[in-house]
């Protein structure tokens, strides 16, 4: 059953246990917020009221747009379909880099907000011809009884679910949430502890538990984005390490996106990412045995196409988010007919480069 409103946009969260001292817990991320009455968690969606953490943010939407699949990114699900992203408010994580800030650092959540129940975002996306819904912008970690309600009535009217997270979720949380999705891109910031406590305020610990745990306990098919920021993350030495326990925990079929840095928010003064330095690291990748690394926010082909991991040959040509070439068959090369992990379709979609904002008011 969807979570029933307790009041206009908000709906009781699904995990918080009451303290001793009278404050409340909340279970959804490994902060743990504990909060007084009235007291709103670092992610500000989240509230105590009545003794319980409800969820401030059900149905109130950041904005709708059409995209393509490839943008989330996600090269191996329903390669050209179209997706209908949103997302909502607020963050559980602090990153200093944010390429969203406007968004999850957001606290008017009113005046940024469109209202749409999770019904009406299915049918939006079935009339719109999309072959699924992402949850993305800010993460749906945060919202997430909005997400599972909404990927259930995606599910009712045959759509996919897909959610872009940092996968900063709790133990408690991890597995309802999941559950009901069909693909993620999980965003690994970095692979040291020192990145994630100084620029994103947060720990690689629960990122890489959630990995694992998508590997190894779900069916959720998932991609890996690394945004590789100039002296922070780009070192061979990390990228390397990162590249390793990919390969050692999760297996060497899992895609990985390195994605290049722009200057936002509270990180301006560094410079973009060279196009060099992301085809260093797709290159690392690739020699640690990772089948399939592509690089991201640059103009490149080459690393944006998909190739046989058997034979070496193109399978599906990208030029930013077009497809050109497709030498898929049932799922395998056309060439050698090795099997290519992922989810495809038996003809590429044809959504392209287009970005389709769309307006959607329920009564």
């Amino acid at each position: 059953m969807p979570h029933q409103e307790i009041a206009p946009f908000t709906v009781k969260g699904d995990f918080h246990t009451r303290q001793e001292n009278g404050k409340i817990r909340c279970e959804v991320c490994p902060r743990y917020c504990t909060l007084q009455e009235g007291q709103r968690a670092f992610c500000f969606v989240r509230q105590a009221q009545n003794g319980e953490v409800v969820l401030t943010s059900y149905g109130r939407s950041t904005g709708f747009c059409i995209d393509p699949i490839e943008k989330k990114p996600l090269n191996h699900f329903y390669p050209g379909s179209a997706v209908l992203s949103f997302g909502t408010a607020g963050c559980n994580l602090g990153c200093k880099f944010c390429q969203n800030w406007d968004i999850s650092k957001a606290r008017e959540v009113e005046r940024l907000s469109q209202k749409a129940m999770p019904d009406d975002i299915a049918i939006a996306a079935k009339e719109a011809q999309c072959t699924s819904v992402a949850f993305t912008y800010n993460d749906p970690v945060i919202f997430m009884e909005y997400a599972i309600d909404t990927a259930m009535a995606c599910h009712e009217h045959g759509l996919k679910s897909v959610a872009v997270s940092a996968g900063y979720i709790s133990d408690e949380a991890r597995a309802p949430f999941f559950k009901h999705l069909d693909a993620a891109n999980i965003d690994l910031k970095a692979f040291t502890e020192d990145f994630y406590f100084k620029l994103a305020y947060g720990h690689l610990q629960p990122v890489l538990d959630t990995l694992r745990y998508l590997k190894h306990e779900t069916d959720v098919w998932f991609e890996i984005t690394n945004l590789i920021i100039p002296e922070e993350n780009d070192s061979a030495e990390e990228l390397k390490a990162l590249s390793d326990w990919v390969v050692e925990n999760l297996g060497p079929d899992v895609p990985l996106h390195f994605s290049a840095f722009h200057p936002d928010f509270k990180m301006l003064e560094h410079d973009r990412t060279p196009a060099q330095t992301l085809q260093r690291a797709r290159d690392i990748a690739k020699t640690a045995g990772i089948n399939h690394v592509y690089t991201g926010n640059v103009h490149d082909t080459a690393g944006g196409s998909t190739y046989c991991s058997a034979c070496g040959e193109m399978l599906i040509e990208r030029d930013w988010y077009a497809l050109g070439q497709w030498n898929l068959e049932q799922n395998m090369c056309a060439h050698c007919q090795h099997p290519v992990a992922g989810h495809f379709a038996p003809k590429p979609g044809t959504w392209g480069r287009k970005r389709k904002p769309l307006q959607m008011m329920s009564q």
